[in-house]
């Protein structure tokens, strides 16, 4: 299986060189985002391994990032989180002890965090964004090396969903997927069909030639993993049909499709995590740390 691919950029030109890292165990990609220029880098939505099962945790996707910004000898600018994610832990706290990088994410965070805060029944919980070093709002700009960035709010998929724009590439995460699957689930708490529909309009909006690099890959038909395409791609391949249909017929669409998706395995495991910036629980008195299952929470969500 493929797992890694580089898609370079221009040394001349405002264009990063973006490599992605797939996760065979949760779908997910991780990049690691440079300037050719000035070997300045980001790395956005990192993932903590982690077993369900046994309850085991590791660093071994966070660690191959690290070996590969070695080889390349990059520095660390950025840990760029687009959401907090509910089907994979954080790994954006161990990268930043290892760095010593800022971490950010988008500003929305706050209203995640005391939506699921409720859910959890976190009495002592900060639901400030204190967990991260910057809270970036809908148009903010900020610097990876030489390359401009900008921020872009994304909601739908979740009430905190960003989209960073970095030279003429975008990630998108779970907004749009590859043409050939679609766009993803707004059935989460805070999630909305509707803001979806806007914030993929949004996206398409960005020049033709704009890279677009998405959080997921799901492989139908077997294919090998993908993650790269284009916005002229989306609004002409999609799967859903973006270019040519509505809000109305999208947001009825998007609605049948997730009233047959069950919950993601780990949405009950990795929020608690993934709120705190990617922080597990703090051990109890024997040195263990454990997780909080709040049981029958998600009343609608389909069964497998």
């Amino acid at each position: 299986m493929n797992t890694f691919a580089l898609s370079s950029g221009s040394r001349h030109g405002d264009a990063p060189d973006v490599a992605g890292f797939f996760d065979p165990r949760t779908f997910s990609i991780q990049y690691v985002v440079s300037d050719p220029r000035t070997r300045r880098c980001a790395i956005i939505d990192p993932v903590l391994d982690y077993d369900e099962k046994s309850g085991s945790t590791a660093t071994h996707q966070a660690d191959t990032l690290l070996a590969y910004i070695a080889r390349k000898h990059f520095e660390v600018e950025w840990i760029l989180d687009t959401h907090p994610h509910a089907d994979h832990f954080s790994a954006a706290r161990y990268l930043h002890e290892k760095t010593g990088a800022p971490t950010a994410i988008g500003k929305p965070v706050t209203q995640v965090q005391s939506l699921w805060k409720t859910l959890y029944n976190f009495t002592d919980f900060e639901d400030d964004g204190s967990q991260w070093d910057s809270l970036f709002d809908e148009g903010d700009t900020f610097k990876l090396g030489d390359i401009s960035c900008q921020v872009m709010h994304s909601p739908g998929h979740t009430l905190a969903s960003v989209t960073y724009v970095i030279g003429d590439a975008a990630f998108v995460h779970d907004t749009l997927f590859q043409p050939d699957f679609g766009t993803a689930r707004t059935d989460f708490p805070g999630g909305s069909a509707n803001q979806l529909w806007h914030s993929i309009q949004a996206i398409l909006a960005l020049p033709d030639t704009t890279r677009l690099f998405t959080g997921h890959d799901y492989m139908p038909d077997g294919r090998e993993p993908q993650w790269e395409s284009t916005v002229k791609e989306q609004r002409e391949h999609n799967k859903h049909q973006l270019g040519k249909i509505g809000e109305a017929e999208y947001v009825a669409l998007r609605t049948q499709r997730d009233s047959e998706l069950p919950m993601p395995k780990l949405i009950l495991h990795a929020l608690q995590v993934n709120i705190l910036g990617g922080r597990l629980p703090k051990p109890e008195s024997n040195g263990k740390r454990y997780l909080k299952i709040p049981l029958d929470a998600l009343k609608t969500a389909a069964w497998e």
